[in-house]
């Protein structure tokens, strides 16, 4: 056998032996957790972290061990937002061209760096390679915008006065003070650093609790903060049980950034409107793809497997609900059934996989109760719906399920993970109306030939983010656009300007000059009245705003 080969050999999928999914077979030389997190990394990592408990976060890969942690106590919380607070004037003060300039820095770093976190990434949450490398372009993307806009974002503008000429007006954007993050477990890198980067950008200071599952990533984006210029003091990670440690977040804010379950994000609401405190948040999402007669189905087929597997569905924008056009259903499912068993799964700290695990035992038990339940119910299997403990623990094949109806968990109920209900429909006022008979809103897809068509079933469909002719990522990275959710989905938005004016307070200054707002020269009241209203009929013909 030749060397190239071997490497041919070496590089193929494995076919499963229970006849399911293959496997990505691991490159010759591939990483191991006790390359990548060695005790040298932690120490780094969690220098300056406010805990004086301990705690511990493993590998979905295998449930070892990867790292001890400090875990940080209420009294540390105190302490952690003590330091940020008395760090955050000094920040603010700083020019926010000076501010900026630390995240443009931070986006080089991250690229160059990259494979030491695509490692990390994988080694937390279980991804595949290439679906954590979309952190890295999420956050290289979010830096380089704020990087480049904050300045125009923040800066001072100027507006017409109540009377023109006489009334001098502007807008001032003040930080906020010290934000609280609760960043989730399934994309570390890009919902921890990735919304904290317009909170630094806008002079705040950021407290933020991490899933300890996830910390080491999200711990790595603050160690290159700070080589990028980012104060030390400016940004404290705190880490614990959320129950313990996320109230101690919000009761200590100035503001709350929160991604995660739409239960909890109830209860970080309460909490902040009990303090008067402003709150942005990403909850769940059932989201939907449409696909219409007119759609190339073997596009629509490739973008589905994209849009309800990445990440194995552990991402809130992902596909759980399939509407297609009964003319091509048929068509359709058979190219996205082959197309999803087809996927290789795998382990190795590299490229080649299509999909990797689950995160946790609960994610597992969620997405076997989902897929057991309905096919107990009369739903059928196309494609997936078993574990692979023979690759490991939490492993569990890409599932397409047909059938699928109320009151089956899965018709509803967000589900997490990679699995997808397939539903006919024959009229596109119904697809839009199944698609929002939802309680969420946060993205949905379609697909068609016809963009002026895409475009107005786009604005019925009662979702936060719509993508046409792809699953969710157009959207997302668009960051010049805002993205978030409607109805239980959220609070708020990311990205734009509001990702990051949300982390500011706004001021209006107005300067009266050469007359007051008030009867002078002579007039009486009712004098004042009748010159105010034929001035305010004077500026309403001149098309003043």
């Amino acid at each position: 056998m030749t060397d190239s080969q071997a490497l041919a050999a070496a590089s193929s999928p494995s076919p499963s032996s229970s006849g399911g999914n293959p496997t990505a077979a691991a490159p010759a030389g591939v990483r191991t957790a006790a390359d990548v997190v060695t005790p040298e990394v932690v120490a780094q990592l969690t220098r300056g972290v406010v805990g004086s408990g301990r705690t511990a976060n493993h590998t979905p890969f295998t449930g070892e061990q990867l790292a001890e942690l400090p875990e940080s106590t209420p009294e540390d919380v105190a302490a952690a937002f003590e330091r940020a607070r008395a760090a955050q004037p000094v920040w603010a003060a700083t020019s926010v061209r000076a501010r900026a300039a630390v995240l443009l820095r931070f986006h080089d770093l991250v690229l160059q760096r990259q494979a030491e976190v695509l490692d990390l990434i994988q080694l937390e949450t279980g991804k595949a390679r290439l679906h954590a490398h979309e952190e890295v372009q999420a956050v290289a993307v979010a830096a380089r915008h704020y990087g480049r806009t904050a300045p125009a974002y923040l800066r001072r503008k100027r507006h017409t006065g109540v009377v023109p000429v006489l009334t001098k007006t502007a807008e001032l954007r003040h930080p906020r003070g010290v934000v609280g993050q609760i960043a989730p477990w399934n994309y570390p890198l890009e919902l921890s650093v990735g919304d904290a980067l317009p909170a630094f950008a806008a002079g705040n200071a950021v407290v933020m609790k991490p899933d300890t599952e996830t910390a080491l990533t999200a711990l790595w984006a603050r160690d290159l903060l700070i080589e990028a210029g980012l104060p030390a003091e400016v940004f404290q990670v705190v880490l614990g049980d959320g129950p313990v440690v996320g109230p101690e977040v919000v009761r200590h804010a100035d503001y709350v950034s929160f991604t995660g379950s739409t239960r909890t994000g109830r209860e970080v609401a309460q909490g902040a409107a009990a303090r008067l405190i402003g709150v942005s948040l990403e909850l769940g999402g059932k989201n939907a793809m449409l696909v219409l007669h007119d759609a190339d189905v073997e596009k629509a087929a490739a973008g589905a497997v994209r849009a309800c597997f990445s990440s194995a569905g552990q991402l809130c924008i992902s596909i759980e609900r399939l509407y297609v056009h009964e003319s091509i259903a048929d068509d359709f499912i058979e190219r996205f059934a082959a197309r999803t068993k087809a996927m290789r799964l795998g382990s190795a700290l590299a490229y080649g996989a299509d999909m990797g695990s689950l995160v946790s035992e609960r994610q597992l038990e969620t997405v076997t109760r989902h897929v057991e339940e309905a096919v107990a119910k009369g739903a059928r299997l196309i494609a997936g719906g078993r574990a692979r403990p023979d690759i490991g623990p939490l492993f569990y094949e890409p599932t397409i399920l047909d059938g699928v109806e109320a009151p089956m968990a899965v018709c509803t109920e967000e589900t997490f993970g990679p699995v997808v209900s397939v539903y006919r429909f024959t009229d596109e006022d119904e697809a839009v109306r199944l698609a929002n008979a939802t309680p969420y809103g946060l993205n949905s897809s379609v697909w068609t030939r016809d963009g002026r068509r895409g475009h107005a079933i786009a604005a019925r469909l009662r979702t936060g983010t719509v993508n046409i002719n792809e699953g969710y990522a157009p959207a997302y990275g668009s960051v010049q656009s805002p993205m978030g959710g409607m109805k239980d989905s959220g609070l708020s938005r990311r990205h734009g300007s509001e990702g990051i004016l949300k982390y500011t307070e706004a001021q209006t200054v107005a300067q009266q000059r050469l007359l007051p707002l008030a009867p002078s020269f002579g007039m009486d009241d009712e004098k004042y009245a009748a010159f105010m209203s034929a001035s305010l009929k004077v500026m309403k013909a001149l098309r003043l705003r």
